[in-house]
């Protein structure tokens, strides 16, 4: 069990038994972890900030990986991502990502019937992830529980990490990305550009850069456009759902499809969790050696959430390699020279973006900080 806080580090051994001279802190933890004796994989579910240096140290450690989503919040993690996704496949590692849909029996079914063409071709697509009220946000200095996290910046981000963009990816990246991952898995491709906007309405004056709502629309390369809505903020309609718009009917591709002058289809069969399914799927694969990677995939869709976010942020449409190939980094330099060698302090406080004030792809980019 690792951990950066000590006080977190030690409820591994109160909630699963971990002796505590196997329960690891301190920004070197996970190498700690890793370095244990027995070990043949790490469960990834740091925030998402560390991810793709993480899975590195894994892939490099030769691990098999089940990494939480999404896998990167920049174009620089992404990049590392992709690279290290490419090496895991050379070691012949597993590895299972948190967009549970792929492995849960209602998606798997309906998608494949909508790729042998149950509703012809795919017209567009939509995806909502629009909650009914806030994401949790823990307040200036304050942890889950209610402690005094410190008073440097670090760990005051760190504690309440959803609501930085360098730790966070925004709610597009970090929860929206499961609807978008659909969407790619649909098309069996990603989006090519996007164009969008959103804001932050609810949020107000709380401490932290991301937003609360974004709209974009996403264009494959075949022409198909995807809608995109997702939201944080208290309203009276709320939809965590895709659809699909075909040539000869709709779908919604978790269960059910209408084709044009036919009966509509649901599943009905019983399925396991896909939130264990998930983990069945990796050790099943490691135990046999049968083949599961699912580390470009998850970044691919990660991907599509970083450009939606970028689009919205700078109020400009923006293309897949100029997000993918953009050098500013949201996280700290230490992050990528030496994680480990990390110390809490000062860190820059971003400005909530605002269009035309914000924008990574400028040369320089524009960032304003917080004063």
């Amino acid at each position: 069990m690792a951990d950066l806080f000590p006080e977190q580090a030690r409820r591994g051994a109160e909630n699963f038994g971990v002796p505590q001279d196997k329960c690891f802190s301190g920004f070197d933890a996970y190498q700690k972890a890793l370095a244990e004796p027995g070990v043949y994989y790490a469960i990834l579910a740091t925030p998402p900030g560390f991810r793709a240096v993480q899975f590195r140290a894994c892939v490099d450690a030769g691990k098999h990986i089940f990494c939480e989503k999404p896998v990167a919040v920049d174009g620089p993690t992404a990049r590392l991502m992709y690279e290290s996704a490419e090496l895991s496949k050379q070691k012949n590692l597993k590895v299972a990502a948190g967009t549970q849909r792929r492995h849960q029996a209602s998606y798997i079914e309906t998608i494949k019937r909508i790729h042998d063409g149950a509703v012809g071709d795919i017209v567009a697509l939509r995806a909502y992830w629009v909650n009914g009220g806030p994401i949790w946000h823990y307040g200036e200095g304050q942890s889950h529980y209610g402690q005094h996290v410190g008073d440097t910046d670090l760990e005051k981000q760190l504690n309440n990490w959803y609501h930085y963009i360098w730790l966070c990816g925004d709610h597009i990246c970090e929860q929206h990305v499961h609807n978008l991952d659909v969407a790619n898995w649909l098309m069996q491709d990603h989006p090519v550009r996007c164009w969008g906007q959103g804001s932050r309405q609810q949020l107000g004056n709380k401490s932290g850069e991301i937003w609360d709502n974004f709209d974009v629309e996403y264009e494959y390369p075949n022409g198909v456009h995807l809608f995109s809505y997702c939201g944080q903020i208290k309203r009276d309609w709320a939809s965590v759902s895709e659809g699909v718009i075909g040539s000869n009917g709709t779908a919604d591709p978790h269960h059910m499809i209408r084709p044009k002058g036919g009966s509509v289809w649901r599943y009905r069969a019983q399925e396991i969790d896909p939130y264990v399914q998930e983990h069945i799927d990796l050790i099943n694969a490691i135990e046999n050696d049968t083949p599961l990677n699912e580390a470009k995939q998850v970044t691919d869709s990660t991907m599509t959430a970083i450009m939606g976010r970028e689009a919205s942020y700078s109020g400009a449409g923006v293309s897949w390699e100029d997000v993918l190939n953009c050098k500013f980094a949201y996280g700290p330099e230490q992050l990528f020279q030496d994680l480990s060698k990390m110390q809490f302090g000062p860190f820059r406080t971003l400005q909530p973006p605002i269009p035309s004030e914000h924008n990574i792809l400028k040369d320089p980019p524009m960032v304003p900080l917080k004063a």
